[in-house]
């Protein structure tokens, strides 16, 4: 029986980082990787998640060191771009368009999965590591004590046992030891999402004859971008893949958009002639077949569990997917991963890892329960610009201000700044997931009351100077008390901005006065359960930012 330090069951995008993150991290450590998949994976058409943002592109970068790859192999994401105003789905230049003007600061990748999984396999076996492909994980027996588990594995009709210190279940949406050991759990958020890929390279900026419009920016710009398509209950994904391919998807609420009503090729375009006839004309005029047509029912899942002290872990699907909206999945692969890869570490030099995983688990989930209200019932406000541009912009300037700020700073691995910023109830963590949730809930009460349009505008995001700095200072590097500092003060900032943002909806919009007795400053909203401690003063700062993006002060005749 072949004996290994670490087993991981899945040779997805997952594994397969994790087993690079393992090996550059400690050289001496004996990896085997598992995966189902028998031959490489076909290139764009093989998993979805094409798309990238900050976090995940410095972990592919820098800390599994594929930097070169993605520049010379992958394509480069100019950003995200949103198109609002469904009122004008047939004319793309009437939408209100949200997106940079210039590539953003901070590189980022549209990637093609097959492509990037079939080089993962050569680097890790590059680099030291077994990857056995066309292997079915059959059984494990993990062992409480000091024993090593012991892996059960088919090749063809050959079975196969090994045993291993440490197993990691990276197996997708199979969540091999999640089943095994019982630890599902449901998640509140009843989204569906259908894609193909289509074998064309689609430029959205020959959408339309608009030249105006099309100068806007310069040329292969939104093609380059991750391209939203949006109304009420819906997105449409556009992402260019370096193979010369498109990736279309179709993410919708089943509370507005019954997924029977997308769940095959045809049904998903005649779907887009309804709700998207533009998009539905552009990929018609393709005249063939898609590479590929998936469909995922109901895929939000949580999860119980992710570190055990008893030397096991999962990561990626295994554990838990929220929603494919601002392109999360691979930002909590990479948070998954620096937990178990610390933890795996710290063992392997005998080091008494309980209390460590029961932190990490515990920040873990915490991440996960306060980046669900971002989704949760949100999808109703996809059609309303107004309020789908505020969010936009609060949802980026969270993410900046502290996911993003303390994966670049090595936060997540250090104690310290996990219990500044986490573990007491009056900690900065907690109190923006509490603001976060609180806003959130504010754009659901606002929908009834802004029934405003606004056509024939672009708004680049990174105008707003909040925006803007928290961006430019995610790749600062501080030591730990100023990080904890830092964080406290954009915490402040969000504060500052929620409480303007609290008094515009409370006046009248639209000539509607909104029914919403708000005291601004102590954001006491509709009834005392929602008011957050302590008043704010007025901030110049916060009021220019919140009032650029008031478009009621700067509305052009419809």
């Amino acid at each position: 029986m072949k004996n290994y330090d670490v087993v991981i069951l899945g040779g997805g995008l997952a594994g397969l980082c994790l087993s690079i993150q393992l090996k550059k991290s400690r050289p001496n450590t004996n990896i085997l990787v598992l995966e189902m998949r028998a031959d490489e994976a076909a290139a764009a058409a093989h998993k979805v998640g094409e798309s990238t943002v900050e976090l995940a592109t410095y972990y592919f970068r820098e800390v599994l060191g594929l930097k070169d790859y993605l520049i010379e192999h992958q394509l480069p994401k100019e950003g995200l771009r949103y198109f609002l105003s469904p009122e004008h789905n047939d004319d793309l230049a009437r939408r209100f368009e949200i997106g940079p003007f210039y590539s953003p600061k901070f590189p980022s990748h549209q990637l093609d999965r097959g492509l990037l999984e079939n080089e993962m396999v050569r680097n890790t076996r590059g680099i030291g590591n077994e990857c056995l492909l066309g292997s079915k994980v059959k059984d494990v027996s993990l062992n409480a004590d000091d024993a090593t588990h012991q892996v059960t594995y088919l090749q063809g009709e050959d079975e196969f046992v090994v045993s291993s210190r440490w197993v990691v279940d990276a197996t997708g949406r199979g969540s091999f030891l999640k089943r095994k050991l019982k630890f599902q759990k449901e998640m509140d958020h009843d989204v569906n999402s259908v894609w193909f890929r289509v074998k064309d390279a689609v430029d959205i900026n020959d959408w339309s004859d608009n030249t105006e419009w099309k100068n806007k920016v310069k040329p292969g710009f939104r093609r380059l971008a991750t391209n939203h398509l949006m109304g009420t209950g819906y997105w449409v994904w556009i992402i260019p893949l370096v193979s010369g391919n498109t990736s279309i998807g179709i993410v919708a609420d089943e509370s507005c958009h019954s997924f029977k009503d997308i769940n095959s090729y045809e049904k998903a375009m005649n779907w887009l002639k309804i709700y998207e006839p533009v998009a539905f004309e552009k990929l018609s005029d393709i005249g063939e077949d898609p590479l590929d047509f998936r469909v995922l029912k109901h895929f939000p899942h949580h999860t119980g569990k992710l570190y055990s002290s008893d030397r096991w872990a999962v990561t990626g699907e295994a554990g838990a997917f929220l929603d494919p909206f601002y392109s999360p999945g691979s930002d909590l692969i990479a948070i998954n991963n620096t937990f178990i890869n610390d933890l795996i570490l710290r063992e392997l030099n005998d080091e008494d890892i309980h209390i460590r995983s029961v932190v990490y688990e515990k920040t873990h989930l915490a991440i996960l329960d306060n980046w669900l209200p971002v989704y949760q019932n949100q999808y109703p406000l996809m059609g309303n610009t107004q309020i789908m541009l505020i969010k936009i912009v609060w949802d980026w300037a969270i993410y900046w201000a502290v996911p993003a700020l303390v994966y670049y700073n090595e936060g997540y691995i250090n104690l310290i700044v996990l219990k500044q910023l986490f573990s007491a109830e009056d900690s900065y963590g907690r109190k923006l997931g509490n603001l976060n949730i609180k806003v959130q809930q504010l754009f659901i009460d606002w929908l009834p009351h802004d029934t405003e349009k606004f056509a024939n505008q672009y708004f680049d995001i990174f105008e707003i100077s909040l925006l803007k700095k928290l961006h430019e200072e995610i790749q600062t590097r501080y030591e730990v008390k100023e990080l904890i500092l830092k964080i406290e003060d954009n915490v402040k900032m969000l504060e500052n901005a929620a409480a303007e943002l609290f008094r515009l909806i409370s006046n009248k919009a639209n000539g509607t006065s909104l029914d919403m007795k708000v005291d601004p400053y102590s954001m006491e909203l509709l009834n005392p359960e929602k008011s957050i401690e302590g008043g704010l003063e007025p901030d110049e700062n916060a009021r220019k930012d919140i009032r650029m993006m008031w478009l009621y002060d700067i509305k052009e005749e419809v």
